[in-house]
């Protein structure tokens, strides 16, 4: 029982982490719908967490880490990203394989193997072409990076990174053709929030939460 309770609560402690990461201001809908559990799932959650001295719930309702949690939190985004490199660069899985399996390994790696893996795989990026914690969209827009969502049509772009939360559109994604690297063409960006895209095997449509999860940058800079 120890076991799984620490476990959930580094779940919604590296949930917090990445939210916060990814510019959201994070509040008990938010880790509902990141974790898909229930809002009285979640209200328990919290209430674990602030009493163990990991989250802060401020009056507007807004759920921030205490150094504590930052910490724990930091330390299990870490782990998932050195096991997802491992299963990758060492065991050849593939990309679109890889992040449920490091959600469950993450937990079980101790100090002394992430020290192995550090010093096995050195620095990178993961296999969605992200660092060990997800940037801040504005920091990335700054740099020439956007979204597919927002990228501007009749220009052509390469894949830079995918957001990993939902293992079923990584799936959706590579069964469209789609991953790190993956040179394409903006058609249109449509009315109904879809975008037509063109690739090497041909054209197709995605819809907006497929379209939010890829990040581009223009082929050639």
């Amino acid at each position: 029982m120890t076991e799984s309770i620490t476990v959930s609560k580094e779940n919604y402690l590296k949930a917090i982490l990445e939210a916060e990461a990814e510019g959201h201001e994070v509040i008990p809908a938010t880790l509902a719908h990141w974790l898909k559990v229930s809002a009285p799932a979640v209200t328990m959650a919290l209430k674990r967490l602030k009493r163990d001295g990991f989250v802060a719930v401020g009056g507007d309702g807004i759920v921030r880490l205490t150094e504590t949690g930052r910490e724990t939190a930091s330390r299990t985004a870490l782990r998932h990203h050195l096991v997802e490199r491992m299963l990758s660069e060492v065991f050849g899985m593939e990309w679109y394989e890889i992040h449920e399996e490091a959600e469950r390994l993450e937990h079980a790696v101790s100090p002394a193997f992430e020290a192995k893996l550090k010093e096995k795989l050195g620095d990178g990026a993961c296999p969605h072409g992200n660092a060990v914690l997800p940037e801040n969209p504005a920091e990335r827009k700054r740099r020439g990076e956007a979204p597919l969502s927002e990228a501007e049509p009749g220009k052509k772009y390469v894949v830079v990174s995918l957001q990993e939360r939902d293992p079923q559109l990584l799936l959706f994604l590579h069964h469209a053709g789609i991953g790190p690297g993956t040179r394409l063409h903006v058609k249109s960006q449509n009315y109904d929030q879809t975008v037509s895209i063109e690739l090497d095997r041909g054209g197709t449509v995605l819809g907006r939460p497929a379209g939010e999860a890829v990040w581009l940058r223009e082929d050639g800079i």
